[in-house]
């Protein structure tokens, strides 16, 4: 247990500065992350490059991703540093756990579902989840559903293949989510996380107050500060190694290859479809494109939706980044009811439609 000095020995600074510096820093952080793909376009067009070239793409990829990714889990976790001080990790797993996990699973693929998250964006806030003492189901739900399903994937669908296969869409990607992290939560594999995690997860680094103490909102802060140390310095090597892998397959993935698989009339290009998919890395509107692309060729549509949900929900990249997190057994369960649940609905889909 890990005690806060709430009288240190270095100068105090008044409380009035603290809460400026917070929302200084709050302000700065929404300014520059909304300039991001602006910046890493004109970094890129300052390079001996051809911007729309394969070298191009890949390097603007980087340049967007990496502090998109970064200036995320800087944000969220030191948010949730600050937030699980309101809240030990005992209160929080017993608000989402037992009775109430069926509705914690429901409630978190919905907030997946209103945040616009790639696979590896949506890692800080799965970390920031897990640090909070919250059920590892319920996590895996938000994981799950943030890249899958979103309001733009959905808006792309509708306009593209009509609103029957959006609303489709939505409720089998939302039923995944629900499911697959519900299933996950029940096989009880907390004890696969990594060991900096798990302790995390089970309060070993749980604030330690004495007694008739109460923590201050700069003590808040500086547990958020904390948090924000510990963790980034664990996971921030994974990220830019993630970020690259996604980058070079963004960039150098042949389009041609992918028609020509997809295309095949047969059972087994649904799973060949996810199989192609998981190495790969965007976002949901990201591959929009190339879904249209693809029914364009003539396609199954089961096929191509299984291919769209392994890119965004299974990419090798968000693998790398999840193993620092992860033990390599529970991204196997992961991945093996996670591809189970496209692989369902890509047979469907097909039967279906």
């Amino acid at each position: 247990m890990s005690t806060i000095q709430t009288h240190p020995s270095h100068p105090v600074r008044p409380d009035w500065l603290w809460h400026l510096g917070v929302a200084a820093f709050v302000v700065c952080w929404w300014l520059i992350y909304h300039r991001l793909q602006p910046l890493a376009d004109w970094l890129t067009a300052q390079l001996p490059v051809e911007r729309h070239s394969h070298t191009g793409e890949a390097i603007a990829f980087f340049l967007y991703d990496v502090p998109k990714v970064m200036m995320l889990l800087t944000l969220i976790v030191f948010a949730m540093g600050v937030v699980r001080s309101f809240f030990s990790p005992e209160k929080t797993r017993a608000l989402l756990s037992g009775k109430r996990e069926g509705v914690g699973n429901v409630l978190s693929a919905g907030l997946g579902i209103l945040t616009p998250f790639c696979s590896c964006s949506a890692v800080p806030l799965f970390i920031g989840f897990v640090s909070a003492g919250v059920p590892l189901g319920v996590t895996f739900s938000f994981l799950i559903a943030a890249p899958m399903v979103n309001e733009v994937a959905l808006v792309l669908l509708f306009g593209l293949v009509g609103w029957q296969v959006a609303a489709t869409y939505l409720a089998f990607g939302l039923g995944i989510a629900v499911v697959a992290g519900f299933v996950i939560g029940k096989l009880n594999l907390e004890g696969w996380l990594q060991d900096w995690v798990r302790d995390i997860h089970s309060g070993a680094g749980a604030v330690d107050m004495p007694e008739g103490e109460r923590l201050t909102m700069v003590d808040r802060y500086r547990l958020g500060i904390q948090a924000v140390k510990e963790i980034f310095g664990k996971v921030w090597v994974w990220i830019l190694l993630g970020i690259a892998m996604g980058a070079l397959i963004h960039g150098y993935v042949p389009e041609d290859l992918m028609v020509r698989i997809m295309g095949a009339d047969a059972w087994w290009s649904v799973p060949a479809a996810v199989v192609m998919g998981i190495p790969m890395y965007t976002n949901a509107a990201g591959v929009i494109p190339i879904v249209e692309a693809l029914l364009g060729k003539g396609a199954a549509l089961g096929t191509v939706l299984a291919f769209m949900m392994s890119v965004i929900a299974l990419s090798l990249p968000e693998m790398i980044i999840l193993k620092q997190v992860l033990t390599y057994r529970l991204i196997a369960v992961f991945i093996g009811v996670v591809g189970s649940g496209i692989l369902a609905v890509g047979f469907l889909f097909n039967l279906i439609f």
